[in-house]
C-alpha cells in the first residue's frame, strides 16, 4: 500500500507486507537507506564498518573531484560519482542526488525550450562577433607573428 505524493523523486511510506514495518519509497519504487548485503545489515559492527568504508571512498573520489576542479579533468562529474558512491549507504546523499539529478533535468528541459535556444544562439553570436572584433584589432595594431618566429632582444 503506497501513500504519498505524485511529484517524481518525492517520498512515499509504504508498508511491507510481510513484516508491517514501514518503509520509505519513491514512486519509481527504489526505497531509501542502506543497500549494504544483508549478512552486512545483519550484524551491526559489521554495518557500521562497512559504512564508514564506503564514506571514507566517497570522500576520497570527492575530494579527487574537488582538485579536478581547477585542474584539467572531469570534476563535476567526478564529484557526482562519490555522492552516488555515499548515496548506496546514506539516505542524505541520496536525497541530494535525487535533487541534483531532478534539477539537471529541469535545466535540460528550460535549454531545449526553443525560445532559450534561440536566445542562445542569438548571444552566441554575438559573443563571437565581439572576439572576432577584438582580435582584428589586436591583429591590425600588433601584427601577426609566429611564436617560434619571435627573436630575442
Amino acid at each position: 500500500m503506497n501513500t504519498g505524493s505524485d511529484e517524481p523523486g518525492e517520498v512515499a511510506v509504504s508498508a511491507d507486507e510481510e513484516t508491517g514495518k514501514k518503509t520509505d519509497e519513491t514512486k519509481d519504487g527504489q526505497g531509501l537507506g542502506s543497500r549494504a548485503p544483508e549478512f552486512v545489515k545483519a550484524r551491526r559492527l559489521l554495518h557500521l564498518s562497512w559504512q564508514v568504508l564506503i564514506f571514507v571512498i566517497g570522500l576520497a573520489v570527492v575530494v579527487a573531484g574537488i582538485i579536478m576542479l581547477p585542474l584539467p579533468g572531469p570534476g563535476w562529474v567526478v564529484i557526482f560519482g562519490g555522492m552516488a558512491i555515499w548515496a548506496t549507504e546514506f539516505v542524505w546523499a541520496q536525497l541530494v542526488l535525487r535533487w541534483t539529478k531532478r534539477k539537471v533535468t529541469e535545466a535540460a528541459q528550460r535549454a531545449l525550450d526553443p525560445k532559450v535556444r534561440r536566445r542562445n544562439i542569438i548571444l552566441t553570436v554575438i559573443g563571437l562577433v565581439i572576439v572576432g572584433a577584438i582580435l582584428g584589432v589586436y591583429l591590425w595594431k600588433f601584427g601577426f607573428e609566429m611564436p617560434w618566429s619571435i627573436k630575442n632582444q
